[in-house]
């Protein structure tokens, strides 16, 4: 039996106590509470007006299988499935299906959106029969360290069964259309009035008031995407530039992490704080290293440090150079010695090229949004839905009830 812990405020959980209002849900690879990004972004939103349940995958050193459920912004609902140890694959999967329509059953779901992050939730969820099959495809999952080897064929299955598939770049884009006749490309992209708060000075945080200027700053996961080579490269030819990285470190030793007195690891940050750190530094790096996991990167920390008024210097990651450094937006390097380049070149800009930079930083910003990104993506799904529905003869208050998955912005359902 599903036995579900609920914490934190049950009042903020309007939508997902509405039987009646249309369900998204999510299977994800990540950790809601791990590093604010693209899910985040946009299943918050879907959240304002339909039910959502975000699925992470499972952990382990429960007595019995089951669910601790509990809300977060917007009524959104965090699933974490707990499992006991020693179980088989089969088990595992068996037992995450079950829990799975347990909380199908409590929570009253008849229409629902299945939105996969992850391939390697359909073992467990291919018997659902969502309205529509969402594939947000946000990386090349199957290039990151320690992927399943069986990765790549769930993938194509994935894809196979998708409604509508979205990349979260345009290399992704190009690496997945001819596998559906339903791929849209939606780069990463970023709530500006949220970073645009760093280029109002303020006082530092705590941690890095002591760090002195120069400071070039990177905020994101810390893993085998960084090139901290390049790092050590770049803190040994300018000693008295201070490198501050902020983020978790996973999947690598922090032990192999270039230990040198100018560069500085401050750890993860909340999402809210980090316009506060960004605001004291000169210049935002974006030091990635060239390998596969790399290879179709959309990192969400470019616009970011952009709306920021963060001069950008990275790597040649190809999301990257088109279209930030084609618009010369963004220094693009491959070395330490063009990092120096770089930003040397950004500190000997005039007051008056500054702020020329930035004018078309804010007008090719104003093209780009979460909530514009989430209006898009909740278009296509409602032409989904809207034909699913029809084919199925669904009578017409269904049919509008069930497009409540997209948002107030979506095409009109009066006849």
């Amino acid at each position: 039996m599903l036995k579900s812990i609920a914490s934190g405020d049950l009042s903020r959980r309007p939508p997902a106590s509405n039987p009646e209002a249309t369900t998204l849900i999510c299977f994800s690879h990540l950790r809601w509470d791990f590093v604010y990004q693209r899910p985040q972004h946009l299943l918050s939103r879907f959240a304002r007006t339909s039910r959502v349940f975000y699925i992470e995958e499972p952990v382990f050193g429960a007595d019995a299988p089951r669910l601790n459920v509990s809300p977060r912004e917007h009524g959104l609902q965090v699933v974490v499935p707990s499992l006991p140890h020693g179980l088989s694959e089969e088990m595992r999967h068996e037992a995450l299906r079950e829990l799975v329509d347990e909380l199908i059953a409590q929570e009253a779901i008849t229409t629902f959106v299945a939105w996969y992050y992850t391939p390697m939730a359909l073992p467990w969820t291919k018997h659902l029969q969502p309205i529509a099959l969402v594939y947000d495809c946000m990386d090349e999952l199957s290039l990151f360290r320690g992927a399943p080897t069986e990765m790549v064929e769930r993938e194509r299955e994935l894809i196979a069964l998708a409604d509508v598939v979205f990349t979260g770049g345009t290399s992704l884009y190009e690496a997945k259309r001819a596998r559906s006749d339903n791929v849209h490309c939606f780069p990463s992209s970023v709530d500006s009035a949220h970073f645009r708060q760093a280029r109002i000075q303020r006082h530092d945080p705590a941690d890095q008031a002591s760090i002195p200027h120069l400071r070039l700053g990177f905020a994101g996961v810390i893993d085998e995407r960084m090139d901290i080579d390049l790092l050590a490269e770049l803190a040994t030819a300018r000693p008295h530039w201070h490198l501050v990285l902020l983020g978790p470190v996973v999947k690598i030793n922090p032990d192999q992490l270039p230990q040198l007195p100018n560069i500085h690891y401050l750890g993860a940050k909340p999402y809210a704080e980090l316009p506060s750190y960004m605001a004291g530094w000169d210049i935002a790096l974006l030091p990635f290293a060239l390998n596969e996991s790399t290879r179709y990167i959309s990192p969400t920390k470019t616009p970011e440090y952009l709306a920021a008024g963060l001069p950008v210097v990275s790597t040649p990651i190809r999301d990257v150079v088109a279209p930030y450094g084609v618009a010369e937006l963004a220094h693009i390097g491959r070395t330490a010695q063009d990092f120096v380049k770089a930003v040397e070149a950004e500190l000997d800009r005039s007051k008056a090229e500054r702020g020329r930079w930035l004018k078309r930083v804010d007008g090719f910003l104003s093209t780009m949004s979460w909530d514009r990104t989430h209006e898009r993506m909740s278009a296509l799904i409602t032409q989904v839905v809207m034909k699913q529905l029809e084919v199925r003869e669904v009578p017409i208050a269904n049919v509008r009830r069930a497009a409540a998955v997209t948002s107030r912005y979506d095409v009109a359902l009066e006849a």
